[in-house]
């Protein structure tokens, strides 16, 4: 049994997953109204509310997945990228349980966690595939040789999909978290009403939502006070001009790569316009879309312990120096594009 904690952002999570890749239990506790005041996530709070729920998250997960803490043979933590003070509390309590165990413990980069969540039950995708990374801080073009070697195509130069939502929706007045309010107002929306600028169109792995938010910024500046009965036809429209974006890069990653599978991780994952336009482009190219439940889309610790699967962990003085970091090896494409 693997135990694992994932606190990178405002989530505090737990997971008991077994070594065949079941899932036993996954808790997530959520910060969301915590943040909602602020219209965003507040480095400071965040780390002080994970203080106080990371033992309860771990409790709960023993508990439903009914095994005591004696049964665990090996403990997975997000090491980062992430809000380092989030982290630390995560590391810190993994590395307490570890050295009171005497238990290996895996040092996890998050963005490969999100990539290892499609090994689990019950998608189980065995690589080589394509893969779209987009979440609230990441928007990444991966060739997945194997799981343990993550070669990084493209991305995004600026904002990350995820942060483009929310800002959007902050923009649209529309509360924290963003995204899924977005995409539920939208649905009411013309998408074809305003028009947004393409972007990179002479680069096709690379992303840029930067001067699609300022477009909208901009298109409700025009508007004014006539903008309130726009606004679903707004976030229609610019949430049409984000996905099209990934939908178009998620073509050329299938075509640049001539993988037959094409999986989508992350948060925004979640996003139902999004899935539907993969999908006509894995229709067109002769792929197959590979898409997890939005419970494994969203943060969760269950897809730390799938990267901890078949890695032994570390022990001794190595575990007591271990330490978070705030950005990933993934992100620095200029050293090759490869994690393992």
């Amino acid at each position: 049994m693997i135990l694992a904690i994932e606190t990178s952002c405002d989530d505090t999570c737990a997971a008991v997953v077994g070594h065949d890749g079941v899932i036993r239990s996954s808790v997530r506790s959520s910060q969301d109204a915590l943040h909602s005041a602020f219209g965003g996530v507040v480095p400071e709070v965040a780390s002080r509310r994970h203080l106080e729920l990371a033992v309860p998250a771990v409790e709960r997960a023993l508990a439903e997945a009914g095994v005591a803490l004696a049964q665990i043979d090996r403990v997975a933590v997000t090491q980062g990228p992430g809000l380092i003070g989030a982290l630390l509390v995560g590391v810190a309590t993994a590395k307490a349980i570890a050295f009171a165990r005497k238990l290996p413990l895996v040092p996890v980069d998050h963005l490969s966690g999100h990539v290892a969540a499609l090994r689990l039950a019950p998608l189980r995708l065995a690589a080589p595939f394509a893969c779209l990374l987009v979440s609230g801080g990441h928007s990444l073009l991966i060739d997945v040789e194997r799981y343990d070697r993550l070669h990084v195509l493209g991305g995004t130069l600026d904002d990350a999909a995820g942060e483009a939502f929310d800002k959007g929706a902050r923009l649209l007045g529309l509360p924290f978290p963003g995204g899924p309010q977005l995409e539920a107002l939208a649905r009411s929306g013309d998408a074809t009403r305003f028009p947004f600028p393409e972007v990179l169109r002479d680069r096709p792995l690379e992303l840029s939502f930067a001067g699609v938010k300022t477009s909208l910024l901009y298109r409700l500046r025009d508007l004014g006070v006539g903008a309130e009965p726009a606004r679903a036809d707004l976030a229609a429209s610019f949430q049409a001009a984000v996905v099209g974006q990934l939908a178009s890069r998620a073509s050329s990653l299938l075509a640049e790569t001539g993988r037959d599978v094409l999986a989508v991780v992350g948060g925004v994952a979640a996003n139902g316009r999004l899935r539907d336009e993969l999908a006509g482009v894995c229709a067109r190219s002769g792929a197959r879309l590979a898409l997890l439940p939005p419970s494994l889309c969203v943060d969760n610790a269950a897809m730390i312990a799938a990267v901890a699967l078949d890695r032994e962990g570390i022990s001794g003085r190595e575990l007591a120096e271990l330490d978070a970091f705030a950005r990933s090896p993934l992100r620095a494409r200029g050293i090759g594009g490869q994690v393992s």
